[in-house]
């Protein structure tokens, strides 16, 4: 079977998985569906009528689509009739509130019933609301829905003054997603509509493991992942990675996702049940690439002489956040006309790590401070000697400066005995799916 360039999406039902081009498009439909559902939150709002607000009509922005009879929000549609609106540019809460025939006394009483829920300066133009009015000839305002985001809206009394948040039931589906790697992770995922989650969440499982700035072009993954759905069709964010399988280099690279209440695990395994974490991290940067590696001669783009270059350089945009490649405790964290803004962290009695010409240091950074591995300690910039944003990454062993991506780094604990009868019986399932969607690549 052709296996697309960019890659596939599969749902995972023996339906699905036998009309595997009519699941993704599907897919690709609620998607965009659950994209253009997508309301606003934030806005600003003044609690009594806005003065010199421009407002038409009756003071509403535009009306939405007529509703079908049945049940909305809770509400009998026999008995109320809804309509949408967006708030206009200046509205005001209680300048509707009063279009509405709300008097200011009630209006603030709901403001003082929904503290803790509706964050009134939290709204602007574009916000969807609705409106239900009796169904009768008086067509009296009984209550008004605010979308406060895709899982949440609240419902304000109008007649029987009560404010109620209600939490929409989110259902929890699996997704397998297999992809060649052309350019980047990020963008083959994206070619197939998947968050950007996807791809941060699979740089951190194997942060330890694969070196992201290092992968290339004809590198494959397959991910098992959860994505969460209002309504079976609004799209409203990822969940966890349940497994993977990334082949880098042609080796393949298993890990699963594994938790244990009573042990207190949560954490990501081999195949084999090998932890994947070691003590340092691959690299600095989550998304980044190589520009210079550790060398004991290069020629130096600004001194213009060869000399040597014990570090390795990881470029990206000015801001990136820079972690620490293991915990440890911060011995610099200063200024030098050379090295720019760097922070220095001393990891045990054996290893030490630099990270060099940050445009700033991050806050709270100084001699003595504890930082656990991953922590934000600064900013990619190109203070000190350099010609562009960088963080140049140094590596000391013994006291001696090392290449760390040729240095050997102890793994974890592995999964303990005990629990290895339940991890496999976990595993077994999820491996099985990704192996048989990876069959169809090779």
């Amino acid at each position: 079977m052709a296996f697309p360039a960019l890659g596939c999406s599969f749902d995972l039902s023996p339906k699905a998985m036998t009309a595997a081009k009519k699941a993704q498009k599907h897919m690709r439909r609620r998607l965009i569906a659950g994209a253009s559902g997508v309301l606003a939150v934030i806005a600003l709002f003044l609690l009594v009528r806005a003065c010199g607000s421009s407002i038409d009509g009756q003071g509403f922005g535009e009306s939405g689509e007529a509703v079908d009879p049945g049940n909305m929000y809770g509400f009998s549609l026999a008995e109320y009739a809804p309509t949408r609106y967006l708030v206009k540019d200046g509205q005001a809460f209680g300048h509707m509130m009063d279009v509405l025939g709300v008097p200011y006394p009630k209006v603030a009483n709901l403001l003082q019933m929904s503290k803790g829920t509706f964050n009134p300066r939290r709204w602007r133009a574009g916000d969807a609301y609705w409106v239900f009015r009796t169904a009768d000839s008086a067509s009296t305002a009984h209550y008004f829905v605010y979308e406060s985001s895709q899982t949440e809206y609240i419902i304000f009394g109008l007649d029987s003054l009560y404010v109620q948040a209600v939490e929409r039931p989110t259902k929890v589906v699996q997704r397998i997603v297999a992809g060649t790697i052309e350019s980047s992770l990020y963008e083959t995922l994206s070619n197939q509509n998947v968050s950007p989650a996807v791809a941060v969440r699979l740089s951190e499982v194997y942060a330890w493991t694969i070196d992201f700035f290092r992968i290339q072009k004809g590198d494959r993954f397959e991910v098992i992942f959860e994505e969460r759905y209002v309504d079976d069709t609004s799209f409203v964010g990822t969940g966890k990675v349940l497994g993977a399988r990334f082949v880098h280099n042609g080796k393949p690279f298993y890990a699963f996702r594994f938790e244990d209440e009573a042990s207190g695990i949560r954490d990501f395994y081999s195949e084999e049940g090998e932890g994947l974490k070691r003590m340092f991290l691959k690299a600095p940067l989550e998304f980044a690439r190589i520009t210079s590696r550790y060398s004991k001669n290069r020629f130096h783009p600004v001194q213009k002489r060869w000399k040597a270059h014990l570090g390795t350089d990881y470029a990206a945009p000015t801001g990136t956040p820079i972690l620490a490649t293991a915990g440890g405790t911060v011995i610099a964290a200063t200024y030098t006309s050379a090295n720019g803004n760097y922070v220095k962290i001393k990891h045990n009695g054996t290893y030490t790590t630099q990270y060099l010409h940050m445009s700033r240091i991050a806050k709270g950074m100084r001699n003595g401070t504890r930082v656990e591995q991953g922590q934000v300690i600064g900013y990619v910039g190109s203070t000190g000697l350099a010609t562009g944003p960088h963080v140049c990454y140094r590596f000391w062993k013994n006291g001696k400066q090392v290449d760390p991506l040729r240095e050997p780094m102890q793994r974890t604990e592995p999964l303990p005995a005990k629990l290895w009868a339940s991890y496999e019986a976990h595993m077994a399932p999820l491996k099985a799916q990704i192996d048989s969607i990876a069959a169809l690549a090779e």
